[in-house]
Order: C-alpha cells, then sequence, then structure tokens
C-alpha cells in the first residue's frame, strides 16, 4: 500500500512537462493541459509515472515539426482517468501487450534512446495505487496512454 496524500494532478503534470520540456531545447513542444481531478496518492511514485509518460510523449514526437502533448483526465464512477496523447511515431496495436514489460522495445535503440524500464515502472507505480494502466496508438499516427487511480474517501 502508499502512502496517501492529495495530489493536485493538474499542477503535478504541469511542472513534469516544463521540467522535460527544458531538457528539449530547440524543440516546438505544444503542450494542452486539461484540468485534472485531483487524486490521492504517493506523490513522489505519481511524479515518477507522469515523468516517464512525459519523457516518452516527448522522445516519440520528435521526428514532427511540432509535437503535440496533450493530457486531461475526469472522473468515472469510483476512479479518476487521466490520459496523455502525442502525435508521434505511435505503434502497432498487436504489440501493446508488450508496451509494459521490462526491456520490451518496439523501437531499435539506433531509432529511439532508453533503456525499456520507463513504461513497466509506470504500471508497476499505477498497480501499487490500484490502478490500471494501457495504451492505444496507431503506426505514424501517434499513441494516448491512459491511466486510472481509484477515487478515495475521506480518511481512508
Amino acid at each position: 500500500q502508499v502512502d496517501a496524500a492529495p495530489i493536485d494532478m493538474t499542477a503535478l503534470a504541469q511542472a513534469v512537462f516544463e521540467e522535460h520540456a527544458a531538457q528539449a531545447p530547440g524543440r516546438q513542444l505544444q503542450f494542452r493541459l486539461q484540468p485534472l481531478p485531483p487524486t490521492q496518492g504517493d506523490c513522489a511514485m505519481l511524479r515518477q509515472a507522469l515523468a516517464n509518460l512525459c519523457s516518452n510523449a516527448i522522445k516519440y514526437t520528435r521526428p514532427r515539426a511540432v509535437s503535440e502533448i496533450e493530457m486531461g483526465g475526469r472522473t468515472e464512477g469510483a476512479e479518476n482517468l487521466y490520459y496523455l496523447k502525442d502525435n508521434g511515431v505511435g505503434f502497432d496495436m498487436k504489440y501493446a501487450r508488450k508496451l509494459f514489460g521490462v526491456f520490451q522495445r518496439l523501437h531499435t535503440e539506433d531509432e529511439f534512446e532508453g533503456t525499456g524500464v520507463g513504461l513497466a515502472l509506470v504500471q508497476r507505480v499505477i498497480h501499487r495505487h490500484g490502478g490500471r494502466v494501457w495504451a492505444e496508438a496507431k503506426l505514424n499516427e501517434g499513441a494516448t496512454f491512459y491511466f486510472t487511480l481509484p477515487m478515495r474517501k475521506h480518511g481512508t
């Protein structure tokens, strides 16, 4: 179980994006951030999960003249649903089940740097918080990563 503290997900997402955008000088990065439902959880762990998703979005949109990254979310029933969408290289959905495995790479090291553990870590963090994570994409049309976090009642 994780230490649960209130988290302003909109502020966290903005801060994480700004940190990663600063590491991509010269890139045209457009970040559209919709207001996100607040949550409860381990802020450091959720920051790392968002950092990995954001880093991937910036990395895999590199071939585009303008990188378009959008984050949004909503409350659905007993959980908050969040998404991070990009206009990057995407992937073939037949490999979607491999995405969150450790060292599973859908692109070569020559195309895109990375160790192949980022999404596995995202999945671990979200699962530790009692949520789910999945992705949808089309080759050369971008990808959308989704994750949920359960709603917590005050005092639990």
